[in-house]
């Protein structure tokens, strides 16, 4: 198993990960409250948990590729409900 973790510095965590679960909700099996979501998809899972100032996004997947190919898709998708203060800085680690 491939993980990968960013802290994204926001104060809108909370926000971005609600908006991103309910996106998702309607193609993936998605989780989620105010502080923390999960979402199911296809080849890899995707934790968010909104903390003070940040919110830390882990992947894992079974193959590093696909775990490239998700920091970017995850990525891409924050950014756009993060619109105002895009684009948002994962350092991916």
């Amino acid at each position: 198993m491939a993980t990968t973790t960013a802290s994204v510095p926001t104060d809108s965590g909370s926000r971005y990960l609600q908006q991103l679960c309910k996106h998702w909700g309607h193609k993936f099996d998605v989780t989620f409250d105010a502080q923390r979501g999960t979402v199911a998809l296809p080849q890899a899972l995707t934790t968010m948990v909104a903390e003070a100032g940040s919110l830390r996004v882990t992947i894992d997947a079974e193959d590093p590729a696909v775990l490239d190919r998700m920091k970017g898709v995850v990525a891409e998708h924050l950014d756009r409900f993060a619109f105002k203060e895009a684009p948002l800085a994962f350092d991916w680690k």
